[in-house]
């Protein structure tokens, strides 16, 4: 559920907690999809801090989750469940698995062929590959009013820009090219209300875009994108993201 990248910084489990507990809610539908056996070896790419790995320990199946933040992997180990702090471009499983999970996680993963390669290898002839991360026209609104903010600033969004957001053709010609036989990839809108203030959104999931800027020049720059972003995403007393999800099932040809 978060970055598993090793370019990134660490996040911090009681601030994601706090401000993106949605995360994990939202994916328990994905579960349906994976529809885990128990007795089932599976991997939970991207895990976090695992509380979706505890339900899918709780299905009767064994699990092994990854993530390249090693708070995150902290917190998953106080779970009581087995986590490894690994970054998803370097998967190094050899048939280890019947099935990949990932939730809200490969938006992180900026180079795709090298995750989908890894995947690939991870699982077993006929493994099974669920996932959902933010695809094309993810958060458009708050990636028009970052691209503002830092152009102000004579900063180039592409080169801080830590997501990547394919289109379901980008994301299912990879998935073939990698194996998979996709059997169904949707993307859809999801317009998620936060639990508290932009800015925890910001804090929480767009730090890539300050670094290298004093606590207050972030502090500037998160204000003036709220400013903005208020006649958009903020109605009936609660901020509302534009999210767009895809979502996908393939199965290792």
């Amino acid at each position: 559920m978060t970055n598993a990248t090793s370019t990134t910084a660490d996040w911090d489990p009681a601030a994601y907690a706090r401000h993106a507990r949605f995360v994990a809610d939202y994916g328990k539908s994905l579960m349906d999809w994976l529809s885990p056996q128990p007795g089932e070896q599976i991997l939970d790419l991207g895990c976090g801090d695992g509380v979706l790995t505890e339900d899918l320990v709780a299905t009767g199946v064994n699990v092994i989750g990854v993530d390249a933040s090693p708070r995150q992997i902290e917190a998953a180990r106080r779970r009581g469940l087995r986590a490894l702090v690994v970054d998803g471009h370097e998967l190094a499983f050899d048939g280890e698995f019947d099935a990949v999970f990932s939730n809200a996680a490969l938006h992180w993963m900026q180079r795709p062929d090298e995750v989908l390669a890894g995947v690939a290898r991870a699982l077993k002839p006929g493994g099974r590959f669920v996932g959902e991360f933010g695809g094309e026209g993810n958060v458009i609104s708050i990636v028009s009013a970052m691209k503002n903010a830092l152009q102000r600033r004579g900063i180039n969004f592409a080169s801080v820009n830590p997501w990547y957001y394919p289109s379901v053709d980008e994301y299912r010609g990879k998935l073939e090219r990698a194996g998979f036989r996709v059997d169904e990839i949707i993307l859809f809108p999801r317009p998620t209300p936060l639990p508290g203030d932009i800015t925890g959104w910001l804090e929480t999931f767009a730090p890539r875009f300050t670094v290298g800027m004093s606590p207050t020049e972030r502090t500037e720059m998160f204000d003036e994108i709220a400013d903005e972003l208020r006649p958009r995403l903020f109605r009936d007393e609660k901020w509302i993201v534009d999210y767009v999800r895809l979502r996908f099932r393939a199965v290792l040809a």
